[in-house]
């Protein structure tokens, strides 16, 4: 797998990702990524997978892209400060 890590997401309706290391969960509306510095969680409706593989860690998908959020190891700052 690759070091870096890129994600591209075109018109809202196509997302590409490099160095993912596995689809952790998915559905229509939600796919949740895992990669070496934590978490990627996409919404939109209508999402699918087009290609994901583990060896490449080549990842996308197609769909009504509503948001993209990375969430980093070990949680939030919010969640460390009010523990």
């Amino acid at each position: 797998m690759e070091e870096g890590h890129n994600l591209t997401v075109e018109q809202c309706k196509r997302i590409s990702a490099t160095a993912i290391q596995s689809v952790d969960a998915f559905s229509d509306k939600q796919i949740l990524l895992t990669y070496q510095g934590g978490r990627i969680v996409v919404n939109g409706s209508g999402m699918k997978i087009v290609n994901f593989s583990k060896t490449s860690g080549a990842f996308s998908a197609t769909g009504e892209i509503s948001g993209v959020r990375y969430v980093q190891k070990g949680g939030s700052l919010r969640q460390k400060l009010f523990k």
